[in-house]
């Protein structure tokens, strides 16, 4: 294949048209860095939904150093919407293992937040999706951050140019906070995981559905400054039954037959916030 002068610099000026768009998105605009030099991730077979998961859980937390004796856990599932048969939610008896594990493994209190996005009435969602008669059956408490009590805080990163956030408290107070998303992709993000599931503490009741504040001014940039200002410690991630296409509600089913583990943070636990 030949290349002439004319296709030489329409190419390079594509190219440096990309870099001016791209380069101002990836300059640094955090406070502090927060990531682990190096992140260590575990990829267990599981094949299905069953009450065996809390086994598989049990040994793919032990393969890292957690220590959460004593400590408040919040488990942050993605919990959006409920449509039959469609992979979108972290899938609740995945959640109740998780809950379960840290139980024995010391926590203190093990506690389920998320503040779905789309569908207004979380209660309903609960019943829907499943989730209300396993936290129930497992006596794991349930709390709405959609209408939890909200602190205002100084982001800690500048993407999205917002100067803080309402964030609920329960988030802000926990010791150990874990993201559970579903694997799955998303038309606008590519692919929800870790951090995209951080969407979720960020309240309805304050910020729109689904979370329109944030669209406004940017996914990309709001996932940024979000997982900057509240450090995530630790991911479960559900790819049992994952989703591709038209996600995050609209996909189609795509089985992974896995659940990944990995740490977010090495930073101590946030500061408690009183009031």
């Amino acid at each position: 294949m030949s290349i002439n002068r004319r296709d030489l610099l329409i190419g390079t000026a594509a190219v440096a048209a990309g870099a001016s768009v791209s380069v101002p998105f990836f300059t640094p605009r955090y406070h502090e860095v927060r990531r682990p030099r190096r992140s260590r991730v575990a990829i267990l077979r599981v094949e299905n939904y069953s009450q065996k998961l809390g086994a598989t859980l049990f040994a793919g937390l032990r393969l890292f150093s957690l220590d959460v004796r004593g400590k408040n856990v919040v488990l942050k599932p993605n919990l959006v919407d409920y449509i039959a048969g469609n992979a979108i939610n972290t899938h609740p008896l995945l959640v109740a293992a998780a809950a379960e594990c840290f139980r024995r493994l010391g926590a203190k209190q093990v506690v389920v937040a998320e503040g779905p996005g789309h569908q207004r009435d979380t209660q309903l969602v609960l019943s829907q999706s499943g989730y209300a008669q396993s936290l129930r059956d497992n006596q794991i408490r349930f709390i709405d951050l959609n209408r939890d009590e909200l602190i205002r805080v100084d982001l800690r990163a500048s993407y999205t140019r917002m100067k803080h956030l309402w964030l609920p408290k329960t988030v802000l107070q926990a010791d150990f906070l874990v993201s559970m998303p579903k694997v799955k992709a998303h038309h606008w993000s590519g692919v929800t995981l870790g951090m995209k599931n951080m969407f979720g503490v960020v309240p309805g009741s304050r910020y729109g559905w689904p979370k329109n504040i944030l669209h406004w001014n940017g996914i990309q940039q709001s996932i940024l400054d979000i997982c900057a200002t509240v450090p995530v410690h630790f991911v479960i991630a559900d790819a049992i039954m994952a989703m591709e296409g038209n996600g995050p509600l609209n996909g189609t089913p795509r089985p992974l037959w896995s659940v990944w583990f990995w740490p977010m943070t090495q930073s101590p636990p946030m500061r408690r916030v009183r009031g």
